[in-house]
């Protein structure tokens, strides 16, 4: 049984995809860090239901 070698075109779009994911990775851990910190900070408030109805 042989393996093929992978082509080169292949080794890059990896390369790229794995970049990609890294970076989706690191803006969803910046969200989650953010959205935590300002919830934890005191200041957050959910709205009260007579603001929201006029």
């Amino acid at each position: 049984m042989t393996f093929r070698t992978e082509h080169d075109l292949h080794r890059r779009r990896k390369g790229r995809n794995i970049g990609v994911g890294l970076m989706l990775v690191g803006f969803v851990a910046l969200v989650l860090a953010l959205t935590f910190t300002k919830v934890t900070s005191g200041d957050f408030e959910l709205p009260r239901a007579e603001e929201l109805s006029g």
